[in-house]
């Protein structure tokens, strides 16, 4: 039963030129960001460039994407095969960031206590096992809590 309107087994696409171009804008943003960053006059528009030389390719590389969804190439292997990648995506980003938060309790709930404990006492004499630690007492100043603004802010984003 094969009919002429039936989507191939599996569809493997043309060697595209998109991921390199992609990548040169990204490369040519961040250096001209960087760059801004330190105050050189030309890295603003280098900057808008390298921006909008990615949005181009961006374009481009989507509507390929589309047109090859649209013309039928795609069919159930290839859908399945979008699906796993996605959902092993999203799997692997649960993982990290639960390795980062687990680090995070492990320091705060059992490494910072086991610290304070009396072995530990005539190693650091000074040390006190609460949450945020300064450290060393005289060589780190005392702890502050950040503002939004700047950094967080634009790590965010």
């Amino acid at each position: 039963m094969s009919g002429h309107n039936e989507s191939p087994y599996y569809f493997v696409p043309q060697p595209s030129r998109h991921p390199i171009m992609a990548a040169t804008g990204l490369l040519i943003s961040m250096a001209s960001l960087a760059s801004w960053v330190n105050g050189e006059p030309w890295a603003p528009i280098t900057f808008v460039v390298g921006l909008l030389w990615l949005l181009y390719t961006l374009w481009h590389w989507f509507g390929d994407s589309i047109g090859e969804s649209e013309g039928g190439m795609y069919g159930k292997n290839v859908d399945l095969s979008y699906r796993w990648s996605m959902s092993w995506f999203i799997f692997s980003e649960v993982m990290f960031f639960g390795a980062f938060f687990g680090a995070l309790f492990y320091a705060r709930q059992i490494a910072l206590h086991e610290l304070g404990s009396l072995d530990y006492k005539l190693i650091w004499p000074d040390f006190s096992a609460v949450w945020p630690n300064n450290g060393p007492a005289g060589l780190v100043s005392h702890f502050r809590s950040m503002t939004p603004w700047p950094l967080p802010s634009i790590n965010t984003a």
